[in-house]
C-alpha cells in the first residue's frame, strides 16, 4: 500500500452491529421534526354550526378516516369547506392528538356515524355565514383541484377530509383573511 492510498473498509462482519434503539430515535426525531400538514374538512352546514357553538375547540372526524386522522399532529391546520354553500368558513390549528370519543354530537346519513376520531382545535380565522369565501372563486388556482377536469372542479370537495398542499392552504386562508379585514373595515 502507497502512502496516498487508504486503507479498504472493513468487512461488514468486523463492523459493530447498529442497534435497533439507534434507528427507532432516529426515525422518532424525524417524526417529530415533520412540518405541519394542512387539511380541508368537508362539513354540511348543520356540522359546520355544530363546530362553531362548540367554540372551535374539538372536532369529530369519521370512523373511516382513522389512518388519516392518526397522522395529524398538533399545530396541523385544517380549513372548512361548508357543502350547499361551496364556500371556506374557517382554518383552525389542531391543538392535541386524535383520541376516541363515541358522545353523539355532529350528524351524518348514516345512523351509525358517530364522528368518534377527535382533535381538539384552536380557531384561527372564523366568519360569519355571509362572509364565506366562494369556492369557485379560488378553484382555478389551487393544484389540489387539478386533478380533476375543469369541468368537474367541484368533485374535489367530495369526502369528508383531505389533505392538501400547503401552497394551496395558504391561497385560501389569505382570501379568509381578506374577507374577514373586508368585514372589520365595513364595521369600523
Amino acid at each position: 500500500m502507497t502512502v496516498d492510498e487508504s486503507p479498504p473498509p472493513a468487512p461488514a462482519a468486523d463492523r459493530p452491529a447498529k442497534s435497533g434503539r439507534s434507528r427507532r430515535k432516529r426515525k422518532s426525531a424525524r417524526s417529530e421534526a415533520r412540518s405541519s400538514q394542512f387539511w380541508m374538512v368537508v362539513s354540511s352546514p348543520d356540522n359546520f354550526r355544530k363546530t362553531r357553538e362548540l367554540g372551535f375547540t374539538i372536532q369529530g372526524l369519521k370512523s373511516r378516516h382513522r389512518r388519516r386522522v392518526e397522522t395529524m399532529r398538533v399545530g396541523d391546520r385544517l380549513l372548512y369547506y361548508v357543502t350547499g354553500r361551496m364556500g371556506f368558513a374557517a382554518t383552525v390549528t389542531v391543538a392535541s392528538p386524535m383520541y376516541e370519543d363515541h358522545t353523539p354530537m355532529w350528524r351524518s346519513a348514516r345512523r351509525d356515524e358517530d364522528y368518534p376520531w377527535r382533535v381538539h382545535i384552536r380557531p384561527d380565522i372564523v366568519l360569519d355565514d355571509t362572509d364565506w369565501v366562494p369556492a369557485k372563486e379560488l378553484a382555478y388556482r389551487l393544484d389540489y383541484v387539478r386533478k380533476w377536469p375543469p369541468e368537474h372542479w367541484t368533485l374535489a370537495f367530495q369526502g369528508h377530509i383531505h389533505a392538501l398542499p400547503r401552497n394551496d392552504f395558504g391561497i385560501i386562508e389569505d382570501e379568509i383573511a381578506r374577507s374577514a379585514r373586508r368585514k372589520r373595515s365595513l364595521a369600523g
